[in-house]
C-alpha cells in the first residue's frame, strides 16, 4: 500500500512539473510573439515616416529626376553653347561659359533671441532645394545685436551639379513667376566675376511651401556662381538660360 502510494504522488508529482513546463513554454512564446509584433509595428512605423519625409537626393541625382540628366542641362549643351559661340565667336565650346554651384542663403534674425526659430527654416530650405543645409553661425560677436560668437544666425546650402540646375529649372520657370506683380529680375546684379545674386523676399513662392505650417514669411538669397570673366558674359548665359531679367 505504501508502495502504491508513493508511485501515485510520484506521477502527480510529474503531470504538475509537465504542466509547469507547458506553462513556461507557452508563456516564452506569447513574449517571444509580442516582441516581435513590437518590432514590426516599429518597422513599419519607421517607413512610414521616411515615406512622409522630405527625401534627400543622393549624389548626382536629384529628387525630381534621378534617372536621366535635368531638362536645364540638355537645354545648355542643345541651345546655349551654340548661341554664345556664335555671339562671341568662341573657337571652343569649352570657352563657353557655364555654372558651378548655386549657393542658397537665408538668414534669420529672430534666431539671436530664440534658436529653435531655425528649425522651421531648415525644414523649408530642405524642402525647396532637396538638399539637407547646414546652420551659419556669427564669426564675430556684435553687442548692439546681442550676437555671441558662434551663435547660429541661419541656414545655408550649396548645390551643385544635377540638383543645382534643377533647382534653377524650378526657380526661372516656377517660382519666379508666382511673385506678386512680377516684372523681372535686376540685370546688374553681377560682382564683376560672373557671379550672381538675386533676392527673394517670401520663401511661400515656391510650390514645395505648405503655406500652412509656414510660422513666418522670411526671404533668401540666391547666388549662382558661374566660370565667365566679365558681367556681360554672365548675363548672357543666364538669359540663355532662361532667367527673366528685367528690361
Amino acid at each position: 500500500m505504501v508502495a502504491a502510494k508513493d508511485d501515485s504522488d510520484k506521477k502527480n508529482s510529474g503531470a504538475e512539473g509537465g504542466q509547469e513546463v507547458d506553462a513556461a513554454k507557452a508563456k516564452a512564446e506569447a513574449k517571444k510573439a509580442a516582441a516581435d509584433a513590437a518590432r514590426a509595428r516599429a518597422k513599419k512605423a519607421k517607413e512610414e515616416a521616411a515615406a512622409s519625409s522630405v527625401k534627400i537626393a543622393a549624389p548626382g541625382e536629384t529628387k525630381v529626376s534621378p534617372s536621366k540628366p535635368p531638362r536645364l542641362l540638355n537645354h545648355y549643351h542643345t541651345k546655349v553653347v551654340p548661341a554664345l559661340m556664335k555671339q562671341y565667336q568662341f573657337k571652343n565650346s569649352m570657352q563657353v561659359p557655364r555654372l558651378t554651384k548655386v549657393v542658397v542663403n537665408c538668414a534669420v534674425k529672430d534666431a539671436v533671441a530664440n534658436p529653435k526659430v531655425l528649425d522651421g527654416t531648415f525644414e523649408e530650405i530642405m524642402a525647396i532645394t532637396g538638399q539637407k543645409p547646414v546652420l551659419t553661425r556669427a564669426r564675430k560677436a556684435i553687442a548692439a545685436f546681442k550676437v555671441r560668437a558662434g551663435n547660429p544666425v541661419g541656414v545655408m546650402v550649396t548645390l551643385r551639379r544635377a540638383r543645382m540646375y534643377e533647382f534653377l529649372d524650378r526657380l526661372m520657370n516656377v517660382a519666379l513667376p508666382r511673385v506678386r506683380d512680377f516684372k523681372g529680375v535686376n540685370n546688374k546684379s553681377f560682382d564683376g566675376r560672373g557671379n550672381y545674386s538675386v533676392g527673394i523676399r517670401e520663401q511661400i513662392i515656391f510650390p514645395e511651401i505648405n503655406y500652412d505650417k509656414v510660422d513666418k514669411v522670411r526671404g533668401m538669397t540666391v547666388t549662382i556662381t558661374t566660370t565667365a570673366k566679365t558681367n556681360e558674359h554672365a548675363r548672357s548665359l543666364l538669359a540663355e538660360m532662361g532667367m527673366p531679367f528685367r528690361k
